[in-house]
């Protein structure tokens, strides 16, 4: 899968809805159906595997996670995951278990959000919250989804009719790598999930006067970027200084024109404030609102700030915690509770259903970059103890 997309620095480049993307989804869907099972790809581009037979209730136990990738990003985030859920898949279709519920392997779409900037498209869309979603996507630059969606086998006119009913789905179990330092540090090779942090993203067009470099006196300028880098302190400063949030990013930024002897004429950056208290990102969210207000005025800009995305944090449910940490014990794994300071579809799936998600370590919590590496005995653990939480589930401790 990591070839896929690769980079020359060594990572990987597989944005949502791009061809190497589709590559990706192909090359799963093909290694599914050679292993015997039935896959689907549903209006939203996610990607469904099942096996050819089994119950009939109606209820089912999804697990898996995403293949898309930022720019340059590592091999394992959302792609471990992936594999992982297909690997239990296949042991299960391969041994002949019997479940009470319906095991499903998904591969979610466009959860990064990297080239068309709506993340969590495939989960919103599979938990019918599409009044979360634009209704004409558009990428970084400018581009509709429409075609591009219809290439992995969506469809945007039936975007509603990738809802499962409601009840229909009796647990989501997410295995992925921890991204963050802890596990490594505390030196426990299972991590039980108990809540997945808020992120509000906030996007922000910046108009001010392009004008000649040199000749333009710096006293009546409306410089665009001055004025963007004023906002980009006021989001530092949110999380660093008035610690209204955990933490807060600028993560986007361009300007135009963009020649070295022209003065900034428009800027437009996304503000990211995470925090595993929704109470706190409102606030945080109207403090920055009522901050870049202020520096529009101050610097003579006009300035337009929007939010994007909310996605309110989360808890993981109890019983999804204990049946994944009784996993681990019985294989003689240790294990810690922790929390996810990076968004995940399992925040996403629990307004359809209760959730769990399991974390191997990181090594030198190194995420998002080429770095990003797990050892393959920790990444084997991970996947057996999938393999033991999704029996638990499917024969029909969530039911």
């Amino acid at each position: 899968m990591a070839r896929i997309g690769a980079t020359p620095e060594g990572g990987v480049t597989r944005l949502g809805f791009s061809a190497t993307d589709r590559d990706a989804q192909r090359y799963l869907a093909d290694e599914a159906r050679r292993s015997g099972l039935v896959v689907n790809v549903d209006p939203a581009g996610n990607v469904l595997m099942r096996r050819a037979h089994g119950p009939s209730t109606g209820r089912s136990v999804l697990f898996g996670s995403h293949l898309d990738t930022v720019q340059d990003g590592g091999r394992l985030d959302g792609a471990y995951g992936v594999v992982g859920a297909l690997e239990v898949l296949e042991r299960l279709d391969e041994a002949g278990v019997e479940t009470a519920l319906t095991p499903v392997a998904v591969a979610f779409s466009n959860e990064e959000g990297a080239l068309f900037q709506q993340p969590f498209w495939g989960s919103l869309s599979l938990t019918g919250r599409i009044d979360d979603l634009p209704r004409d996507p558009r990428d970084l630059n400018g581009l509709s989804l429409r075609e591009p969606l219809r290439l992995a086998g969506g469809d945007l006119d039936a975007l509603e009719t990738a809802a499962w009913p409601q009840g229909s789905i009796a647990a989501y179990l997410e295995l992925h790598i921890e991204q963050g330092p802890v596990l490594e540090r505390t030196g426990f090779p299972i991590g039980v999930v108990d809540s997945i942090v808020g992120r509000t993203v906030i996007d922000v067009d910046i108009t001010g006067q392009a004008g000649h470099a040199g000749t333009t006196p710096m006293p009546g300028r409306r410089d665009a970027l001055v004025a963007a880098g004023h906002i980009v302190q006021a989001t530092e400063r949110l999380a660093a200084e008035r610690q209204l949030c955990r933490v807060a990013t600028v993560g986007r930024l361009s300007l135009q024109p963009g020649s070295t002897n022209v003065i900034p004429g428009a800027v437009s950056l996304t503000a990211e404030l995470r925090d595993g208290s929704r109470s706190r990102l409102v606030t945080a969210e109207r403090e920055f609102l009522d901050e870049v207000a202020l520096i529009g005025k101050q610097t003579g800009c006009e300035v337009t700030a929007n939010p994007s995305l909310r996605i309110d944090p989360e808890c993981a449910d109890p019983r999804i915690r204990d049946i994944v940490a009784t996993a681990a014990s019985r294989l003689g794994l240790t294990h810690t509770t922790t929390p996810s300071g990076a968004g995940h579809d399992a925040q996403v799936m629990a307004s359809a259903a209760p959730f769990g998600m399991i974390f191997v370590p990181s090594q030198n919590g190194l995420s998002h970059v080429p770095q990003e590496y797990t050892a393959p005995e920790d990444l084997v653990n991970g996947a057996d103890v999938l393999l033991n939480s999704v029996l638990a589930l499917t024969r029909g401790s969530a039911a």
